[in-house]
């Protein structure tokens, strides 16, 4: 038989379970179907909102050559969303980036690639991307992977980096890392298959032809199938094809009917400008790929054809002053940001790149402004690593540990850098915030104070008190003056001192606690 007790506690945990999965449960606005949600809806539009800038910003910015493509996608989107079966406030983006791709963040907020556009070939299609990124929103597949971390991680978000095509991309810190995790989310089996049936639902009841999602599917089989497609990189990562999702798809065919608008001699007009264009970016595109083979030659010639096919965009002047960076040479740089910054004033890489140059060159006042603008646009561990150098040489310790906090949030060098900055600056005014201590005893009943340096960065001395408590009250009895370890502390590792007090047992031990008063860096 059990245990009473442990049967007791067991009852006592099904039923607060119970109680928790009653009070999360909810019923799908989709699928109508039972299912816990611990994200409400108000969250959901929260999380949207917060992150669809910063994720748009880290994927390469919006596309705002031609307004007119961005106000037509925004259209299709509309016609989708008057049928959805959930009201969330839609949006609808184009990014510049030329990998076919397209997302949807939680409360409704949806992003196409430039890329995936010159893939297309008529408004159906259009929809029918649009129609299954809208399912992905409305249906709660991105909450309710949420809600998986909430039951199995005890988390409400796994914080990770994914963003594409871009220098940045193991840069991004703060909540702009949230934003890349969601949209680089790889939906289950279940989730693709109710994007795509009521996606197909959606197309038919605002008047378009759902053939195309069946031979668009078929068209991305086929695709996927030589494994060269650059969608193997973009939407392929994330809404995997295959023959059983076309099978599916010809079901719903079926069964709603085919029939509607195509809108091939719309979709050709509309995004006629874009493609007009589209040789420009490629070679923007491998004027980047250059530029990191470290080929300035070739990037060059690259950006200078790029911007004869495009001289509107800011992205190809960009390339330029990333060029002359690398060159050594930041006024020319700086003068190219500038630029770009002037022909799109609201993507953070030209000032970022902007507050590097001018910091390098020793103009840290004037490289201030262009830091913040871009942290403000898409936060970063050198914006930030930057920011808190130039605080920290005004004698600003919060303000730039506050800087150097957000950096250390990066997985990069620059993170690494920023945590050290930050520890040497910290360490001395919050010794015991780094250092590790306690007491120990040896085989003989000796006991020492010990300390362990648990930061990358190397100690000098560590002065410690000792203080003893008493085992029935747990009351301090008496305390040491004060000691000094000597012979520094390396990064992970421990020094120690003679508290001059021998204790018979290793319980006695323990009624002793080893206080850190004070700490030097190593000289």
């Amino acid at each position: 038989m059990l245990n009473q007790n442990y049967a007791r506690n067991l009852t006592l945990v099904l039923s607060i379970a119970s109680t928790l999965f009653i009070s999360a449960c909810g019923t799908n606005p989709v699928t109508h179907k039972r299912e816990i949600q611990f994200v409400s809806e108000s969250q959901e539009i929260s999380i949207g909102k917060q992150n669809y800038a910063p994720t748009r910003q880290a994927q390469g910015g919006d596309y705002v050559i031609d307004p007119e493509l961005t106000a037509y996608v925004q259209s299709v989107g509309d016609k989708l969303a008057a049928v959805a079966d959930r009201k969330l406030p839609y949006e609808y983006a184009v990014i510049n980036d030329s990998t076919p791709n397209a997302w949807a963040m939680p409360g409704g907020k949806i992003a196409f690639n430039r890329g995936l556009l010159y893939e297309l070939n008529s408004e159906a299609e259009l929809a029918a991307v649009m129609g299954h990124e809208m399912v992905h929103a409305a249906a709660r597949h991105g909450a309710k992977s949420m809600e998986r971390g909430v039951l199995l991680q005890g988390a409400m978000i796994a914080v990770g980096i994914g963003a594409q095509n871009s220098d940045y991309a193991n840069l991004i810190v703060g909540g702009a890392q949230v934003g890349a995790q969601l949209t680089s989310k790889k939906y289950g089996r279940d989730a693709e298959s109710e994007s795509d049936l009521y996606g197909m639902q959606y197309m038919k009841k605002a008047g378009y032809d759902p053939t195309a999602a069946v031979t668009l599917q078929e068209t991305f089989v086929r695709l996927s199938a030589d494994r060269k497609s650059n969608f193997i990189e973009g939407l392929f990562a994330s809404h995997p094809p295959s023959p059983e999702r076309v099978a599916a798809n010809k079901v719903t065919l079926a069964k709603i009917g085919a029939g509607g608008e195509l809108g091939k001699e719309i979709y050709a007009q509309k995004v006629s400008k874009l493609k007009s264009t589209q040789a420009a970016y490629k070679s923007y595109d491998e004027g980047v790929k250059a530029l990191a083979a470290k080929d300035t030659v070739k990037a060059t010639t690259l950006a200078k054809q790029a911007i004869a096919g495009e001289p509107r965009e800011a992205r190809f002047q960009e390339l330029l002053g990333d060029i002359a960076l690398t060159q050594k040479k930041p006024q020319e740089a700086l003068a190219f940001y500038d630029k770009a910054i002037k022909m799109q004033p609201d993507y953070f890489k030209p000032h970022i790149q902007s507050g590097i140059a001018l910091f390098n060159m020793g103009k840290k006042t004037e490289a201030e402004p262009y830091l913040k603008r871009a942290n403000e646009l898409l936060p970063t561990a050198p914006g930030h690593a930057l920011l808190g150098q130039i605080a920290e040489e005004r004698g600003q310790t919060d303000i730039a540990l506050q800087h150097y906090q957000v950096a250390a949030g990066s997985n990069s060098e620059i993170g690494k850098e920023a945590t050290a900055r930050g520890v040497r600056l910290d360490l001395p005014r919050n010794p015991a915030k780094y250092i590790q201590a306690g007491a120990q005893a040896d085989n003989a009943g000796n006991l020492y104070a010990v300390v362990q340096n648990s930061t990358a960065v190397p100690v000098g001395r560590v002065q410690v008190r000792v203080i003893k408590y008493d085992a029935q009250t747990g009351r301090a009895v008496s305390q040491s003056a004060s000691m000094t370890i000597t012979g520094g502390v390396a990064p992970g590792k421990r020094n120690q001192i003679a508290v001059g007090t021998k204790v018979s047992t290793a319980q006695e031990a323990q009624l002793y606690k080893v206080v850190v008063e004070a700490a030097e860096l190593a000289q």
